[in-house]
């Protein structure tokens, strides 16, 4: 297998590629169930091309809470079918399929009440434990126990005294979930799927009642493709519906959209060794250890504004730091947020009128003959339903297709993973790079980090961390646009890295530098760097405004102060 490069080149070889010759499967959207359905068509042996119309998982799977879970409060909803698989695909994402990706993280459960509490959650956690257990991937991580308030004082000193008579701890995992996206779609583009970003789908093309193909254009450089395929998957989230009206057939279900939306504070604002979670009157509330950080969140509210860039008003920030405060000694002001982000769940419309009481389970259906639609669902259970929409599709194909592999299939930069991060203090002397920062390129790109030590070795300034974020190498923000599709200087600040959310300054100060070190590979000029980074402090001024509104409307017409960049 070759480890694929999504250059600019590939990129347009891709489009043309696509349009070529007919695919088994093309999919549309590559967010994580996308880009986990091209993987699975295309290791199952099928012709594959993905499409998406803006940059990889720049929708729901940018903006997620970054966990990999099993979901503990599905339990409570006796929810134990989503429980059992969340958890097997958790160990498996951990001890196979990315384990430099995915790592593990402790949560802290303080108990309010004695007695009974502690039993009915220690009850809960020991099933969750269990169920880890008996799928056959769940020894990687440590078991719950109980703490004493004392205990839990003692690993999370930030809690107020009077907010816990004691604590539970146990574990779950969590990930870079734009990075995580990133790199399935190069798997997927190493064993042969053609990728494109930045191509939009403006339309079915049909012959009677049956969908053989899409017209997709090209955002970047405005050309227009017929792309033909056996099948289609459409895995567009929250976009569902819109894509869904191309065909113009009612859709069998529809999708609506739940917004969460997470702060990032540093990490001296909260003295803690372990996360927290804490319940609320509508659903629970995360405090997770994110590097130099914080990630608090979440919020579960419907959304029905615009999707692409969902925004965050003051009265969400104000929730959660009202909620997280109720048990922080030193409570959170807004002057400690470095960050903030929004994000919209696919959830399937049911007959619930609150978004935090509808499923988490996902639904394949095939609306028309040569069109198959799968939504629904969480992050974790991606590789099973792009599984069950790939078995969807192969009902339309006249051949016989091999069934699912990935269960045994590692991500790029697994394979190798381990031996490197044992090797790390080697390598850091090799090359002349702290070990922390070894550390660091291991847990984002695995072994594929000798691709990042290569173009040091041919440029040694690469070297050096970014002067105003400085977690992050220069080399970083070349392979990202060389390497991993990067098209404008928001895919590297907003996905590729997360400076957007871990300084207070949301990455201006570090867009024109990012900027000149992304030209030379997109051949942009002088003109075209400033307006990228005219359009990356437009955006980032906009978002600030939005999360001034107080309101969802207000806070959305905030936000769409900012257009998306167009290229020249």
């Amino acid at each position: 297998m070759r480890t694929a490069t999504l250059g600019p080149a590939e990129r347009i070889e891709a489009l043309t590629g696509m349009a070529e010759r007919e695919l088994d499967v093309l999919v549309v959207g590559a967010g994580v169930v996308g880009a986990g359905t091209a993987l699975d068509a295309v290791t199952r042996g099928l012709s594959t091309g993905i499409v998406e119309a803006r940059d990889w998982a720049s929708g729901t799977s940018s903006r997620s809470s970054k966990l990999i879970h099993g979901g503990l409060r599905y339990l409570e909803m006796l929810d134990f079918a989503l429980v059992r698989e969340a958890l097997k695909e958790r160990g498996l994402l951990l001890e196979r399929l990315a384990p430099h990706l995915v790592k593990p993280v402790p949560f802290l459960y303080p108990l309010q009440h004695k007695g009974w509490e502690r039993f009915y959650a220690g009850s809960g956690v020991a099933l969750y434990d269990a169920m880890s257990l008996s799928s056959g991937h769940g020894r990687g991580l440590p078991v719950h126990r109980h703490l004493s308030r004392r205990g839990a004082l003692r690993v999370a000193p930030c809690l107020r005294k009077d907010a816990l008579v004691g604590a539970l701890q146990y574990y779950d995992a969590q990930m870079d979930d734009a990075r995580f996206v990133t790199t399935l779609v190069r798997t997927a583009a190493s064993y042969g799927a053609l990728a494109a970003s930045r191509a939009r789908v403006t339309g079915f093309l049909r012959e009677g009642a049956r969908v053989v193909g899409a017209r997709v254009q090209d955002v970047e450089a405005g050309e227009a493709y017929e792309i033909r395929a056996k099948q289609i998957v459409n895995a567009t989230g929250v976009w569902t519906d819109d894509t869904q009206a191309l065909i113009g057939e009612r859709g069998q279900f529809h999708v609506r959209a739940s917004k969460g939306i997470h702060l990032v504070v540093p990490k001296d604002r909260i003295h803690s060794t372990t996360g927290l979670i804490l319940r609320t009157e509508k659903s629970v509330l995360f405090v997770i250890p994110w590097g130099r950080h914080w990630i608090v969140g979440t919020t579960d509210t419907e959304w029905d504004l615009d999707k692409a860039h969902p925004a965050a008003s003051s009265a969400d920030i104000d929730y959660l730091l009202e909620h997280v405060n109720t048990v922080l000694a030193t409570p959170l002001t807004r002057d400690d947020v470095e960050g903030v982000y929004a994000g919209l769940r696919p959830l399937l419309a049911g007959e619930s009128d609150a978004t935090s009481k509808l499923s988490r389970e996902h639904t394949v259906a095939h609306p028309v003959p040569g069109l198959v639609v799968v939504a629904g669902g969480k992050y974790t259970t991606y590789r099973v339903m792009a599984k069950d929409a790939v078995d969807e599709a192969v009902h339309g194909l006249d051949q016989r297709v091999a069934p699912c592999v990935t269960e045994d299939t590692p991500l790029l930069g697994a394979e190798g993973y381990r031996a490197l991060w044992n090797a790390r203090a080697r390598i850091a002397a090799r090359t002349g790079l702290h070990v922390v920062r070894v550390e660091h390129l291991l847990n984002r790109y695995g072994s594929l980090t000798e691709q990042i030590l290569a173009l040091i070795a041919d440029d040694p300034t690469l070297a050096e961390p970014l002067p105003a974020a400085d977690d992050y190498l220069r080399a970083e923000i070349v392979y990202a646009a060389s390497h991993e599709g990067a098209r404008h200087l928001d895919d590297v600040l907003t996905r590729r890295t997360r400076i957007s959310i871990e300084t207070f300054d949301r990455g201006t100060l570090s867009a024109r530098e990012c900027a000149r070190l992304m030209a030379p590979v997109l051949g942009w000029d002088e003109h075209q760097i400033d307006k990228e980074v005219e359009h990356y402090e437009k955006r980032v001024e906009a978002e600030r405004e939005s999360q001034r509104q107080p309101d969802d409307l207000t806070a959305d017409a905030a936000r769409l102060g900012a257009p998306d960049i167009v290229p020249i």
